[in-house]
């Protein structure tokens, strides 16, 4: 069977996400949970981008993978930041395994190009060369290597040691009447309607009790009480609403508030424009 490395690397993976998923206690998680942030996205990429044994020795491979594994993590992480995903556990597992699994596909894909004799096979059984037979080259990416190792090894076990604390927030958004995030409103007629949907998801680890008041240049056009939503609950409804008023670019807001809070909780605002009716 060919490509042996990319396999047990995607298997061990997706047996990642299913103990995160399933077995999030599980000391298994922090086993695989390393080397799946640590290393298998960064040693996907150099194999894809080295598909040949030549291309680099042993401790580059190595020093490599492990490097660009660090640098990859973080960056898909700012990526997801500004997505409507969110920088969240899901989110950063699954991006992850797609990173990982698509340079697989693209090394085997430059692998199957090649000469079996010219492909890089990884080999369980190395030679490991003694310190003063390096280049300073190698000295220098070695010494790299083995600090990124400890120091991801450290805060590893630092922030696994810490006490857990479950985040608490709201989800608050508003979509468009088609459930998208588009085709909102903003262009009315005096008198004429507008839908949106309005959605609050409650992850407050607590049952809270919410109100919704729209408000347009800060005067109330309607308020949406007794929303009762238990952990992990979601509340979700078409709204109509009236301008009483005609004007460009006016500020529709959607105040969420939490009982026995006077503060709004959460703001939404879209900028609507009524013309008046000929």
């Amino acid at each position: 069977m060919q490509d042996q490395d990319l396999v047990l690397v995607n298997i061990l993976s997706a047996i990642v996400i299913l103990i995160v998923t399933f077995a999030p206690e599980s000391p298994i998680r922090i086993a695989l949970g390393v080397p799946f942030v640590l290393f298998f996205p960064g040693y996907t990429l150099v194999c894809a981008l080295f598909p040949r044994n030549e291309d680099l020795d042993g401790v580059v491979r190595l020093a490599l993978s492990i490097g660009l594994s660090l640098a990859m993590a973080p960056l898909i992480g700012l990526m997801l930041n500004y997505t409507p995903w969110g920088l969240r556990l899901t989110p950063t597992l699954a991006s992850l395994f797609s990173f990982t699994l698509s340079m697989s596909m693209a090394t085997a894909y430059r692998r199957r190009k090649l000469p079996s004799e010219e492909k890089f096979v990884p080999s369980f059984f190395m030679n490991i060369p003694k310190w003063r037979e390096l280049s300073r080259l190698k000295k220098l990416m070695s010494t790299g290597m083995i600090v990124g190792i400890v120091a991801a090894g450290g805060l590893t076990a630092y922030f696994v040691s810490l006490p857990k604390t479950e985040e608490s927030f709201t989800e608050f958004y508003v979509l468009g009447s088609q459930g998208k995030m588009e085709n909102y409103p903003t262009n009315l007629t005096f008198g004429e309607s507008g839908t949106v949907i309005l959605s609050v998801v409650n992850y407050e680890h607590e049952e809270v009790n919410y109100t919704i008041v729209i408000q347009l240049n800060n005067e109330t056009l309607r308020t949406i009480d007794f929303i009762t939503l238990d952990h992990e609950m979601k509340w979700e409804e078409k709204i109509t609403f009236t301008p009483e008023k005609t004007g460009d670019m006016m500020k529709l807001e959607f105040l969420l508030y939490r009982e026995g809070v006077d503060e709004p909780y959460r703001r939404l605002c879209l900028w609507i424009s009524v013309v008046p009716r000929e």
